[in-house]
């Protein structure tokens, strides 16, 4: 009731000036507005997909009038909280942030303003379903500082996992009558209030509670009709989370997690009411902030609390970084350092390794448009005197990073071997290399340099993951400036100082390092990516010394035997964790496929059966089930788990192209073209390699980030050098982050 009083105190009923009536019936007057919108829209693509080439679509497949669309601030009378916070999020500004704009007016200078379709599909919904988007209509709306609105999200009922917006939005609607019609057009505050029930079945769906609502926009491709070239995928955090322990969807992963996690667990966190809101409940709301990985966004509108939780958000439990082990050409590893002994001397060849798990995100780092952000490893070695003895991953004096660095991101190359340095994906052609950091997954980085005769006892080693939200050289041309100031965020940082003689052991542990048989575990998993199989094996037999009872380190080792090629051996281990933990879904996966490969398809198939009963939605286990089948000509069942992978990610790649084969024998002639004409389209272009070979050859100084190990190295030209602590590039500095 105090609530209902004090929204009555900021709008009355039906009589106040500006609201337009409600109306059950809406149909009529949304088919006069479309038919006129339709009359004078250019499609370009085709004209029964008007909103190409997003892949959103309408209810009826109408244009729905602007005007019936209830603003954010009307919403924002009673929804004060909800309000507040969405004001200050990347949703809400979506489309007016001037880096946004930069970006979008040059594909449209490019192309044509109907390609920007593409864009707006996720960061102006509205002004795409409302049919403004097309040649001789004024491109400035009412609607486009608020970028996803409320009714953007609120009149989604449906969606598909395509992504690139492939949602199907609803003429909005506030409230529903008393058999259920939905009532358009803005109600009063009375009228809402005295109905909370009729309100929440018109704005909320079991559908916006899922991660499957966030992948039609979360998930996107870059289709023929953006690029004229093919289907080329351009993100998958959707996919990325359902394949990860977050999701519980997937037995592959290699730690488990004891609940699901959506992507509203993270990014939607209950908090405290300050102001208003009816929809909260127990004094606390879903937060509309929707708190990611956006720094520059809240520091340029000041938005100081979307900053302050922004910076927490990233440096809390995302990442774990151990300085894992130090070795000299020649001599034994030492590992994991803090538990083993480690002697230094003057002149002696040290390469660190530096070992960074995400632990925290369910997606990778850096996610989505992977070439825009900018986060690196900074690693640095000083003496007692401050000399350093090797810097990678500092900041120039015009903001620049080191282009040295180990960076947590990929390069998008054209068609002329070049780097699409801001964020022209339709001329995309290749990945040169892609550094990311899967979830639950783990990355090694080493590091080489030499100790001074005159360094100073002890010698500190730092390795810190900094973020900031665009490449640099990206933000600096969209703004026009010669630097333009991003905050930079320290997500995660470990430090060790090590005697120029011998150090001692130190046990003691605290929250930066992990217990030590998961320090051994994640090395052996970043070995694993590294394609180091051996020594991955080795790693993850130390695990199984501290840990004996752990089945997944024994199924770890099968895994680095099998991509190595020695499947007895892989079977042997396999055998072992199925001993010690009977069932398990991990270790029957892997059995199947060493199942197969020893020609046992019958055994393959029941582990694999075993694996979708505990995991319907395992890609991994749909995928190599059908191929089984289809190895024993049994089609039909083939054909059903390749349509159920279908329904799990439509574009998996596997299954047109086994569908099309498939399709064919069953006589499906018509299906089996369809599937074929999608794997041809979305299949890796072979030759496109070149484009990325041509940058590479042009880029020395990174190209070492294509291979699958590598390291930094960082040694003195000559002898003569060797007394002389090493800086790093004359008038190197590091940048402080904004406060």
């Amino acid at each position: 009731m105090a609530a209902a009083v004090l929204c009555l105190t900021v709008r009355l009923a039906l009589d106040t000036p500006g609201i337009a009536l409600a109306s059950e019936d809406g149909s009529a007057a949304r088919k006069v507005y479309s038919d006129s919108v339709a009359a004078k829209y250019y499609a370009h693509f085709d004209d029964a997909a008007p909103f190409l080439p997003s892949n959103a679509a309408t209810d009826t497949g109408q244009f729905i009038d602007p005007k019936s669309v209830p603003t954010a601030a009307y919403c924002g009378h009673c929804h004060e909280e909800s309000h507040k916070e969405w004001r200050q999020s990347a949703h809400a500004n979506s489309f007016r942030a001037p880096w946004y704009q930069k970006n979008v007016k040059l594909l449209i200078d490019t192309k044509g303003l109907e390609y920007s379709r593409h864009c707006e599909g996720c960061h102006n919904p509205i002004a795409l379903t409302t049919g403004t988007i097309t040649k001789g209509v004024e491109q400035k709306r009412s609607s486009d500082e608020d970028g996803v609105t409320c009714m953007a999200c609120h009149a989604m009922r449906q969606g598909d996992k395509r992504g690139t917006g492939s949602y199907v939005l609803s003429q909005p609607a506030v409230m529903v009558d008393e058999v259920g019609k939905p009532v358009y057009g803005e109600v009063s505050d009375l009228e809402i209030l005295s109905h909370l029930d009729r309100h929440s079945k018109a704005v909320m769906s079991g559908f916006m509670k899922s991660a499957e609502f966030c992948a039609s926009c979360h998930k996107a491709a870059l289709p023929k009709t953006l690029n004229d070239y093919k289907w080329q995928r351009a993100l998958f955090v959707y996919d990325e989370w359902q394949m990860s322990s977050f999701a519980k969807q997937s037995p592959l992963p290699f730690y488990t997690k004891d609940t699901v996690s959506t992507c509203q667990t993270c990014h939607m966190v209950r908090e405290p009411l300050t102001l208003r809101d009816p929809g909260a409940k127990a004094g606390t709301l879903a937060s509309h902030r929707w708190v990611g990985a956006n720094t520059l966004l809240p520091t340029y509108y000041k938005y100081d609390a979307q900053l302050a939780r922004t910076k927490a958000f990233l440096s809390t439990n995302v990442f774990n970084v151990d300085l894992f082990a130090m070795e000299k050409p020649g001599r034994p590893v030492a590992a994991p350092l803090g538990s083993v002994p480690v002697t230094i001397a003057p002149r002696d060849v040290l390469t660190v390794s530096v070992v960074i798990q995400n632990k925290g995100a369910a997606h990778s780092h850096v996610p989505e448009q992977r070439d825009m952000y900018e986060s690196w490893l900074h690693f640095k070695v000083t003496d007692a005197a401050g000399a350093v003895l090797t810097d990678s991953g500092y900041l120039n004096p015009d903001g620049s990073l080191d282009e040295r660095a180990h960076s947590f991101t990929n390069r998008l190359i054209n068609g002329q071997g070049t780097l699409n340095e801001h964020h022209e994906v339709w001329t995309n052609r290749v990945v040169a290399y892609n550094n990311t950091i899967q979830s639950g997954r783990s990355q090694i980085v080493r590091y080489q340099f030499r100790v001074p005769d005159a360094a100073k006892s002890p010698l500190t080693i730092s390795a810190e993951v900094e973020y900031r939200r665009f490449n640099q050289h990206f933000i600096d041309w969209a703004m026009g400036r010669q630097h333009y100031d991003q905050p930079i965020v320290t997500m995660a940082a470990r430090t060790r100082k090590f005697t120029v003689g011998t150090t001692a052991p130190d046990m003691a542990t605290g929250p930066a390092d992990n217990k030590e048989w998961m320090r051994w575990n994640n090395y052996g998993i970043a070995l694993l990516d590294a394609q180091q199989y051996e020594e991955s094996a080795a790693a993850f037999t130390k695990v199984t010394a501290l840990r004996p009872e752990y089945a997944d380190a024994q199924t770890n080792i099968a895994l680095a035997k099998f991509q190595a090629q020695h499947y007895n051996e892989s079977r042997a281990a396999l055998e072992k964790a199925l001993s010690l933990s009977p069932g398990n879904a991990r270790a029957e996966y892997y059995l199947a496929l060493v199942e197969r490969n020893e020609g046992d398809l019958d055994a393959a198939i029941q582990n694999l059966r075993q694996v979708v009963e505990k995991f319907p939605d395992s890609r991994d286990a749909r995928r190599e089930l059908g191929f089984s089948y289809y190895q024993q000509h049994h089609y039909d069942l083939a054909r059903e788990q390749y349509e159920r992978l279908q329904d799990i990610d439509p574009d998996d790649l596997a299954a047109h192209y086994n569908l099309s084969l498939i399709y064919r024998r069953l006589g499906m002639k018509d299906k089996a073209a369809l599937e074929a004409a999608s794997f041809a389209d979305q299949k890796d272009d072979p030759s496109a390699n070149a484009y990325a070979f041509e940058y590479l050859k042009n880029h020395t100084e990174i190209s070492e980030q294509n291979t699958p190990w590598h390291t930094h190295v960082d040694l003195p030209a000559s002898a003569d050098e060797l007394g002389t602590p090493h800086a790093p590039t004359p008038g190197a500095t590091q940048i402080p982050a904004l406060p």
